[in-house]
């Protein structure tokens, strides 16, 4: 090689990005004073874009393959810097390789719950999370609205902007489907193509990306969820607040129904836990059953049955180690007369210091009294 081909050797420079990672959207490629020489050798591999920019303004663009730049091939560029008959070496232009393949790891989650008007729990607050699929679709918008002046963007620095834009879309999408929370949880597939939807109009003209899917997954409060499994309470709002006193009554219900099914279980119960599970268990799951009942065919409920009168004694009492209750003394008096209540079982009352002995109560004591025995007729 004669030494003007070496120096035309010497002068001819390659561009390119050997990204190693998935994370990095978009990288200007390091060139003092921007300056590029002629021939200069441009590669751009599969995933990849490369935009020409000069004095702020988009310019060329490619896609893969491996290029020679020439006027030929440069024509925004050579009308931009005015390249009549050619250009000669150095020529200045800054070169920006975008990465357009899919990022799939993005996670998101509702920062603050989103409440939803549901028409069994009245106002319920839920959250959600998944995550995205984001590619960059138009590296025009990208670079504009995006990368601005940086020397490299990546997909930490979007980040917070998707879950903001996410978080956004998720509120409305609930507000527009007026969909119920259980059906909510029932339809999360359907739902995530249509907060898909929601997502991209917002940040396909706006800042030049494609989300490319969405996963979703909604997550209720405790209470509801509870309400839900046991299908009694209904009017259950974010932190276990209620409404009105038809929707305490309800939920009230619901929780005794839970302390007596697990009194009822108790190995330890006993003939008390018998008692409860067979006697007073029923009784109230009759009563509630008959007030959902009418409750779901649109009427309202009928009323439950008296509660004890004011001033009236109720008694919580010991069944294997836990409490259980209140019961009425006529209640308690049924279950004496059968043998399950006795004098040594501990009880307790509003306003008494502690648990004590039911024979040591004045008004059960007399549930434990013996009877005389009954006279009998002298014989002649």
């Amino acid at each position: 090689m004669g030494i003007i081909g070496k120096i035309k050797g010497e002068l001819v420079d390659i561009i390119e990005w050997i990204d190693d990672s998935r994370s990095t959207l978009a990288w200007r490629f390091p060139r003092y004073n921007n300056e590029i020489k002629n021939e200069a050798e441009l590669i751009v591999r599969e995933g990849q874009q490369a935009v020409f920019v000069y004095r702020g303004q988009l310019a060329d663009r490619f896609g893969p393959g491996h290029y020679t730049l020439t006027s030929e091939n440069l024509p925004i560029l050579s009308t931009l810097q005015g390249w009549k008959h050619g250009f000669n070496s150095p020529f200045r232009s800054e070169v920006y390789f975008i990465n357009t393949r899919p990022v799939t790891d993005l996670r998101w989650g509702t920062a603050n719950p989103v409440t939803v008007r549901d028409p069994d729990f009245t106002m319920v607050q839920v959250r959600a999370n998944g995550l995205c699929v984001v590619r960059v679709a138009d590296p025009e918008i990208f670079l504009r609205e995006v990368i601005g002046t940086d020397s490299a963007v990546d997909v930490d620095e979007i980040s917070e902007l998707l879950r903001r834009v996410i978080t956004l879309a998720f509120s409305d999408m609930i507000m527009e489907t007026r969909l119920g929370v259980i059906d909510l949880q029932g339809r999360q597939v359907e739902l995530s193509d249509k907060l898909r939807a929601f997502v991209s109009e917002r940040v396909d003209d706006e800042f030049g990306l494609a989300i490319d899917s969405i996963t979703m997954n909604i997550s209720l409060p405790d209470e509801i969820t509870s309400a839900m499994t046991r299908g009694v309470a209904r009017g259950v709002e974010e932190g276990g607040f209620l409404n009105n006193v038809g929707d305490l009554g309800r939920y009230q219900q619901g929780k005794a129904a839970d302390a007596m099914l697990a009194a009822a279980q108790n190995p330890g119960g006993g003939a008390m836990g018998d008692m409860m599970s067979a006697g007073i268990g029923v009784a109230l799951g009759s009563q509630m059953a008959g007030q959902f009942g009418q409750a779901g065919q649109g009427q309202p409920a009928p009323a439950a049955g008296p509660p004890p009168l004011p001033g009236a004694a109720t008694f919580h009492i010991d069944s294997g180690g836990r409490p259980a209750g209140p019961f009425t003394i006529a209640q308690l008096q049924g279950a004496a007369t059968s043998g399950q209540f006795t004098g040594a079982t501990l009880v307790w009352s509003q306003g008494m210091p502690g648990w004590v002995q039911a024979s040591s109560v004045p008004v059960l004591a007399g549930l434990f009294a013996t009877p005389p025995p009954i006279p009998t007729t002298p014989t002649t």
